[in-house]
């Protein structure tokens, strides 16, 4: 049971590092981590800022989505985008455990 758990574990951090291997979804992560309600960016603002078109943001959005950190929250015609928190606090327990893997082994 513990082995299936590591694989599980193993496997959400490699899905989680994908995601957040491309550095324009790391900006974006990053600009939408500082904005805070009722301040929350649309596709079109993000863009802006990023310096990239609207349907890459759409890809990146899909992909923060796909794995939890992002949600969106229609606001009229236009969706704004948050941070997810609680996704966000388990990313970094994620991380956390991934640099601990091999703690307690001796070197050979």
């Amino acid at each position: 049971m513990k082995a299936e758990k590591k694989k599980a574990t193993i496997e959400e951090q490699s899905v989680l590092f994908g995601v957040l291997a491309d550095p324009t979804r790391l900006k974006l992560l990053r600009l939408l981590f500082q904005q805070k309600d009722p301040n929350a960016l649309c596709v079109n603002a993000l863009a802006y800022h990023l310096g990239v078109t609207q349907s890459a943001v759409s890809q990146h959005l899909k992909l923060l989505k796909s794995v939890g950190l992002v949600k969106g929250e229609k606001r009229g015609y236009r969706v704004h985008y948050f941070v997810k928190q609680e996704a966000l606090d388990k990313a970094q327990k994620l991380i956390s455990q991934a640099l601990r893997l091999g703690e307690g082994k001796t070197k050979r």
